[in-house]
């Protein structure tokens, strides 16, 4: 069973409108949480908002956003200035633009979400809008207000259904030219090149989703396993990992990691 949509409203491409639903695509539910305690009372710790100068607690009424416009000195906005900004985007996915798809490069994506029809009588719009954008091998961009502020979120088809990925901020993307101008530009060895070609042949797997499993979380897992039942673990000491020595030859090297992939290969 599908989980709960979190939003609804409208997907619109200039007169035609039909009612979606979108629910996010990615879950952290299964992950190891853990509570603070008191060690002595094994109760909750409670976080509290504390006055910075009075240190008295302030009750949630009280709170109010700021924004610093100087040193100690702020600028409030209630919770309705806040909510009034771009209320126009708020439950409508307006369609403004078709873009190539690999126009856009992976760094701009931020969180993909599932967008489905939320009424019968709408999916024919939908299924038209998804079948014509696959078809011309584009996607939609627009903007949508998702919590307390308007992002430019971008439509793709996917199959039978469209994924709706919210975009970063141009102020949030940072220029990879400043981390890689410095890097060399040296003829590369073709003898290194076709090592490491055949080392990349070796390794080659078919994708799989148990490829970025957690082994933390597991062995977390195990752990309150055996406390309840009762039982305590022995705690492994971290071993430190000694750091690795500079390889003289990177041929030998290679090589040398060539030969054992094939040997893992044959066991």
């Amino acid at each position: 069973m599908a989980p709960r949509s979190f939003w609804k409203g409208y997907l619109k491409l200039s007169l035609v409108t039909c009612p979606v639903a979108m629910a996010p695509a990615t879950s952290d539910n299964d992950k190891v949480r853990f509570h603070t305690l008191n060690r002595k009372t094994g109760n909750r710790i409670v976080s509290q908002y504390v006055d910075s100068v009075t240190g008295k607690t302030v009750e949630e009424d009280d709170e109010v956003k700021g924004y610093e416009r100087g040193d100690n000195d702020y600028i409030m906005l209630e919770d309705d200035e806040l909510d009034a900004v771009a209320m126009d985007s708020t439950r409508t996915i307006d369609i403004e633009m078709f873009v190539p798809r690999d126009s856009i490069e992976w760094i701009w994506f931020d969180t993909p979400h599932y967008l489905t029809p939320n009424d019968p009588v709408g999916e024919e719009a939908y299924c038209v809008i998804r079948d014509a954008m696959a078809a011309s091998r584009k996607v939609g961009i627009s903007r949508l207000v998702m919590y307390r502020r308007e992002r430019a979120v971008m439509l793709e088809p996917r199959e039978k259904g469209i994924v709706l990925w919210t975009l970063r901020f141009g102020d949030e993307v940072r220029d990879e030219k400043v981390y890689f101008e410095d890097i060399g530009t040296t003829a590369i060895d073709s003898k290194l090149m076709k090592l490491v070609e055949a080392l990349i042949k070796e390794q080659k797997e078919p994708w799989d989703p148990s490829m970025v499993s957690d082994p933390i979380q597991e062995k977390l897992l195990d752990i309150i396993a055996s406390k309840k039942k009762g039982r305590k673990r022995p705690v492994k000491a971290i071993e430190e990992q000694a750091a690795p020595t500079n390889v003289i030859s990177i041929m030998d090297a290679l090589r040398k990691s060539l030969s054992q992939e094939k040997g893992a290969r044959k066991r």
